[in-house]
């Protein structure tokens, strides 16, 4: 396993420890919380020496995603390297436009993931999804109408986008991994988590072929291209809460 430089995944670099947590354990652990038979990342030494000091050895972690969503044979014939995160993406079932920055890429995902997955709510559970999420100007709960105006909210980005990400992640990890997430273990994300949790899986039981939903490398290379999202997200607005503080404290002086 190697770590093939790649522009989409160098912001892990920037991310603690307490981030890449759930994503580790995501690589590491199948959903038993056993170790994969197919990880490599337990066996590095980097991983050996500085655990749970994640940003010690991030580029490892980044290596894994990468090996993950390449197939094993061709991970070999590349001595060890993985493919590009954009293809570990595809890998993941993303349609994209091939020059479409990482952002959008990831947004498409989410986007069609979580259309899907409110096609399959009650109208009820929507409406409860919809006050979660701070949504007010909606007269009509349709699914359709309900993505749109999400479709909105992530392309505003900041919070709310993370936090959409954060609830959708942490209900495909519940579908597929069988266990929640650290960064979403508050009260309103929790909440969110219980009403998405069986129609996400429902979405992704209708979206992907069981061939596809039963294979090892898919059941790892979706929920990290999807916790890959949450943390991008994440890393953005604290980016720009930092920029905002030094305009405010510029504003002083």
């Amino acid at each position: 396993m190697a770590y093939r430089e790649d522009k989409d995944l160098e912001f892990l670099g920037q991310m603690s420890s307490t981030d890449l947590n759930d994503l580790v354990d995501c690589l590491i652990k199948d959903k038993d919380g056993k170790l994969r038979l197919t990880e490599e990342l337990t066996t590095n030494e980097f991983y050996k020496n500085n655990h749970p000091n994640h940003t010690k050895y991030w580029q490892e972690i980044a290596a894994e995603i990468q090996c993950f969503g390449a197939n094993s044979l061709v991970t070999v014939l590349r001595r060890g390297k993985g493919v590009m995160y954009r293809d570990v993406c595809d890998k993941a079932g993303v349609k994209y436009n091939k020059d479409a920055e990482i952002f959008k890429i990831e947004e498409g995902l989410l986007i069609k993931l979580l259309g899907d997955t409110l096609e399959k709510m009650s109208e009820v559970d929507r409406q409860e999804f919809v006050k979660i999420v701070g949504i007010t100007n909606l007269k009509a709960f349709t699914p359709a109408g309900l993505t749109a105006a999400l479709q909105i909210a992530f392309k505003a980005g900041g919070f709310q986008s993370y936090q959409l990400t954060l609830m959708i992640a942490n209900a495909v990890s519940r579908a597929l991994l069988g266990r929640g997430l650290a960064l979403a273990a508050n009260a309103t994300l929790m909440r969110a988590a219980s009403l998405l949790a069986g129609p996400v899986g429902w979405a992704l039981t209708g979206g992907w072929t069981i061939a596809d939903m039963a294979g090892p490398a898919f059941r790892v290379t979706l929920p990290s291209v999807i916790q890959v999202a949450v943390l991008r997200r994440k890393h953005i607005v604290e980016i720009e809460e930092l920029k905002e503080k030094i305009r405010r404290g510029m504003g002083k002086n």
